[in-house]
């Protein structure tokens, strides 16, 4: 699926099957967001069978019939949580609405994989943590940023492997391009999306713990602002955030939707991933000035300089490693531990964050 300010919303890669057809079946419940077609390709690529789709609104779920012809159009919610061959609920509901409806999934015995951001207020993490401790399912987060760009999977490969020595910076910039008119109501609602950092600095946050391998952090500055776009008074176009992580590595990100027409696409996502012995940037998305195309990635250590032109080359194993996660009540994909203490911070540096007007 494809948006018209050219914001890809569904990447899809060489599918790497872990299961048979049938093997292991999933349902798609709330079609608020476009991520939900990343998160089905993603699974679908990894063998996985897409059974039902239900959303309130009709259009919304012809459009993903369409994209998913094998699919049914469930009548309601609770339809596809009492049939008991679904596994897991993949979700992109209203920011807001994605706590809730991850306990309902788990109530009826699903694991759950929601769209990020995973909440809007730490009471909803709260019950989350609860549920999950208490039935021992997954409420696993599509942090796409990471998940779903084959430099930043190449890039946890290269860390993993000593290639930079030991992290100790982490810089991230997550611009957007805003395209208002094509945004839904609830996109210009605080208290729906949650605000810039706990939204798209999700992302930021969750690849700042994920590569410098820490386990907790502590914010120790953030900041929103409305810079251009006085018209929607409750959208923050403009935030950053500065992180310390518990193994003493910092970071800094930006986020924004200022993103300039003139760009070829809806944002120049980067990181730099700074170590001991060397350093990686990713441009993730588009090379500027050089090249459309997506997923450079540029390493410098002791030996020399590298340049890795990566898509279609790396895969997305996420998706494999979560089914066999669910299967196996494993951890490999991502931790239940990890995708709740990137949500938490990101909404501690939400409620903490100085205002600029």
């Amino acid at each position: 699926m494809q948006k018209s300010d050219g914001m890809n919303y569904a990447p899809e890669g060489k599918p790497q099957p872990v299961v048979r057809a049938g093997e292991f079946t999933f349902a798609a419940i709330a079609l608020d967001h476009g991520h939900i077609y990343g998160m089905c390709n993603g699974l679908i690529g990894a063998g996985a069978t897409l059974k039902w789709v239900y959303d309130p609104d009709p259009a919304k779920v012809a459009a993903f019939i369409a994209k998913y012809p094998n699919v049914k159009a469930a009548e309601s919610e609770q339809q596809v949580l009492q049939d008991p061959e679904v596994r897991l609920i993949a979700a992109a509901a209203i920011p807001s609405e994605r706590g809730a409806l991850g306990l309902r999934a788990m109530e009826h015995g699903k694991d759950y994989f929601t769209d990020k951001t995973p909440f809007t207020s730490l009471e909803q993490l709260a019950a989350a943590k609860e549920m999950t401790s208490r039935t021992g399912l997954k409420y696993m987060v599509y942090y796409s940023e990471r998940l779903h760009v084959e430099s930043a999977i190449h890039a946890g490969r290269l860390v993993k492997d000593g290639a930079i020595g030991r992290v100790v910076q982490v810089i991230g910039t997550g611009p957007h391009r805003l395209n208002a008119p094509s945004r839904p109501d609830w996109f210009f609602s605080k208290a729906q999306y949650g605000g810039i950092l706990c939204d798209i600095g999700s992302h930021q946050i969750e690849q700042f713990l994920y590569f410098s391998g820490c386990s907790d952090a502590k914010v120790v500055h953030s900041k929103v602002a409305n810079y251009n776009n006085k018209m929607y008074p409750e959208l923050e176009d403009y935030g950053d955030a500065t992180l310390v992580g518990d193994n003493g590595a910092t970071n800094y990100f930006r986020v924004d939707w200022l993103t300039p027409n003139g760009l070829g696409v809806w944002g120049d996502g980067r990181t730099i991933i700074l170590g001991t012995e060397g350093y990686i940037e990713l441009r993730k998305y588009i090379d500027v000035a050089r090249t459309k195309d997506g997923n450079h990635l540029y390493l410098v250590n002791q030996e020399g300089e590298y340049h890795y032109e990566l898509s279609g080359k790396v895969g997305f194993p996420f998706f494999g490693e979560l089914i066999l996660d669910c299967m196996n009540r494993t951890e490999i994909a991502m931790t239940q531990a990890h995708a709740f203490k990137a949500a938490e911070l990101c909404l501690i540096a939400q409620r903490d964050a100085i205002r600029v007007e």
